[in-house]
């Protein structure tokens, strides 16, 4: 075919460059003999990069040779072709067009193809999207409901059907407030609709109707479809049913923040609102109280009765703390058997003292558990806020120092926090530091003081004591570091060094200056209930020693007995098996039973010294009671305390066993205490 023929300047080129569709002339050998603009337009190209190029510059390159070899046989055989095609952009973007062809014979020459192209990428991405919008709709697990500008259902999705029971041909044409929970106010669906008109959305929880008349909570967003004037065409609502979800939020966040045996707020809840009352606090200028409470010998109950009944007790008292407090802004259970209770907007900070005391008295009333009747008292500290401190961590401990203070004084009261609380606290701390660090440098001596025999008139026995020979304030008195080394468990090595110093002590008095002399050793409760009989350190060094029954004698409370737990029965059931002696020291002060004294095999009483100062009055008649009925039991019995000739000549008649004191001796030192091992005894009172 002669090119040439060609004539751009031609009638038909002429209407080709004004045919808004693409529009191309290829020869046989598939090269552009003609393009117009808008055929250049749709690929990229100028028109002179296309003129005489193949066609095949606009197919991807594995696709170049099968798209010639089709041209040309379409061309032979004449054949219309039509069709969808994908082809490359100049800047190598892939596009998809729309062509279609027919075959003519120009000057008879070759045949050639008269090509006709739109760019369908567009219209075809378009598609796509609704094809995928459509597979969403279908398979979207939340529900879609489409309404017209009216609001009145025109489509649903199977979701919607699933969730709400309704199926599409049920709803269509309704408005969906018809299936409304009731539960809104008008005012709900007020700012509702406000929210769509001004903004175009709305996001929100509401509560409709499920086909079978329940109600189910949903989260619910709506969104308006618009023409481009700007008039409602569609609404356009999904939404997903979370009634469970928010059942299980709801149980988590009670979980995080209420106590599953008391049903008060637990500790993290607590936190919370006591941040939320100071506030207010510093807002209005009026004080706030922070009340801790616990509960005086709870293990006890766990111990004994165990921690279902534990739990039990914990929620009756949760309802006595709620009668006490009615006002209060928060009742709380911060674990164990501790509770917090805030009171705000306070003029000042006796303003609970009344609650105080009606949380003692209501706690005084006894509780049945379990068919068994139960008492508990409670010890309260109590803190002001701004005037104690602004900081809420100080605050906190401050009321506990106050809790603290109450149950080292005996428990069952309130105490407020004071400056001097906080003084005495911080040097009951040092004391604590320095009685670690006297442990560790063996601080301690073990002074003795002799039991003497009103039969023989001799010293048959020693009690050990210890003293704390600080290296800069001296001796400190066991009244005061004792119960400090109780209440910190310290008393456990303590204890044991003093047995232990003990035993071997009388090992070496025993060969040295009489062979029958005997050892009391004092036993803290906490030694007893903290330890095991095969665990306890100075047993092992008496089975090495070689002691015959009756050499050492422990010294215990009345009380241990009266509260008395397995491990502590256990315990003085093996000593006793293994021939320790057992005195009731200060018999007489607290409970005493004859049953305990049979049921522990008790050995010796010692008479609380107040009695033996009272010899001239009531504590002769008392002193007469306990030898009387110490004797009926085969008891043995120690007067402590004797000072005076007098005090030892009552004694004897009463027929005491044995006494010890200042008659005799104060408690000393080994060395000093040994010059009475050998003196004569008419001689020791001058001592």
């Amino acid at each position: 075919m002669n090119k040439t023929h060609w004539d751009e300047s031609g009638l038909f080129q002429a209407i080709l460059d004004k045919c808004p569709v693409g529009i191309a002339v290829i020869d046989y050998e598939g090269l552009y003999l003609t393009v117009n603009p808008a055929y250049c337009d749709i690929y990229g190209y100028t028109k002179s990069e296309m003129l005489n190029h193949s066609f095949t510059m606009i197919f991807p390159a594995e696709a170049k040779q099968s798209v010639l070899e089709r041209h040309q046989k379409f061309l032979a055989e004449g054949i219309r072709l039509g069709g969808e095609w994908p082809v490359l952009h100049h800047d190598g973007q892939q596009m998809t067009v729309f062509s279609e062809s027919v075959t003519f014979y120009p000057d008879k020459g070759l045949p050639a193809r008269l090509v006709y192209v739109q760019n369908i990428t567009e219209r075809k991405k378009a598609q796509e999207q609704m094809r995928i919008a459509a597979a969403v709709f279908e398979a979207s697990q939340e529900a879609i409901v489409v309404t017209d500008g009216e609001n009145n259902i025109i489509s649903v999705n199977p979701a919607f059907s699933i969730l709400t029971g309704w199926s599409l041909e049920e709803v269509k044409g309704h408005n969906p407030r018809e299936f409304k929970s009731g539960r809104h106010q008008r005012s709900f669906y007020i700012e509702m609709w406000q929210s769509l008109m001004n903004t175009g959305q709305w996001m929100g929880e509401v509560w409709d109707r499920h086909k079978n008349g329940t109600e189910f909570l949903k989260e619910l967003s709506i969104s308006v479809i618009k023409d481009p004037d700007g008039n409602v065409i569609n609404y356009v609502g999904m939404f997903s049913d979370i009634t469970l979800r928010k059942k299980q939020e709801e149980l988590i966040w009670q979980q995080a923040n209420y106590d599953a045996v008391t049903g008060l707020p637990n500790r993290h809840l607590f936190q919370s609102k006591l941040e939320q009352a100071a506030l207010h606090a510093s807002r209005t200028s009026h004080l706030m109280a922070l009340m801790l409470i616990d509960l005086d010998q709870f293990k006890s109950v766990n111990d004994s009765m165990g921690h279902r009944a534990g739990d039990e007790l914990l929620g009756c008292v949760a309802m006595r703390l709620l009668k006490c407090a009615p006002g209060a802004d928060c009742i709380a259970r911060l674990g164990g058997d501790e509770f917090a209770i805030i009171i705000s907007d306070i003029n000042e900070p006796s303003a609970c003292t009344g609650i105080a005391h009606n949380i003692l008295k209501e706690l005084e009333a006894s509780f049945a558990i379990n068919g068994e009747t139960m008492f508990v008292s409670a010890s309260i500290g109590i803190s002001i806020y701004p005037t104690d401190t602004e900081n809420l961590e100080d605050l906190f401990k401050n009321a506990d120092q106050a809790m603290y203070a109450v149950k080292n004084s005996g428990r069952k009261s309130f105490r407020y926090y004071s400056r001097a609380l906080h003084d005495a606290i911080h040097a009951r701390l040092r004391m604590i530091r320095n009685l670690r660090k006297a442990l560790e440098e063996n601080q301690f001596e073990v002074y003795y003081q002799p039991i003497v025999s009103l039969k023989t008139g001799h010293i048959t026995r020693m009690e050990a004591l210890v003293r704390w020979i600080h290296p800069t304030q001296g001796i400190i008195s066991p009244d005061i570091f004792i119960p400090l080394a109780e209440d910190t468990g310290l008393i456990v090595p303590i204890g044991n060094w003093i047995a232990n110093q003990a035993i071997k002590q009388l090992s070496y008095w025993r060969k040295k200056y009489n062979p029958e002399l005997k050892m009391a050793i004092n036993l803290s409760p906490v030694q007893l209930r903290s330890q095991e009989f095969d665990d306890i350190s100075w047993i092992q060094t008496l089975q090495r020693e070689g002691f015959h029954s009756g050499a050492i004698t422990i010294e215990i409370t009345e009380g241990l007995l009266l509260n008395s737990e397995t491990r502590v029965n256990h315990n003085l059931k093996m000593m006793h098996q293994a021939g320790i002696q057992i005195a009731i020291d200060d018999f007489g002060t607290g409970y005493s039973s004859l049953a305990y004294l049979r049921k522990f095999n008790i050995d010796f009483l010692k008479i609380d010294r107040s009695f033996v100062e009272d010899l001239q009055g009531v504590g002769y008649e008392l002193c007469t009671a306990i030898i009387a009925m110490a004797h009926s039991l085969g008891l043995g019995v120690i007067a402590e305390g004797v000072e005076t000739e007098e005090q030892k000549k009552l004694l004897i008649e009463l027929g005491c066993d044995y006494i010890q004191g200042y008659l005799y001796s104060k408690p000393l030192p080994v060395a000093e205490i040994e010059k009475l091992l050998i003196l004569p005894m008419h001689d020791n009172h001058s001592v």
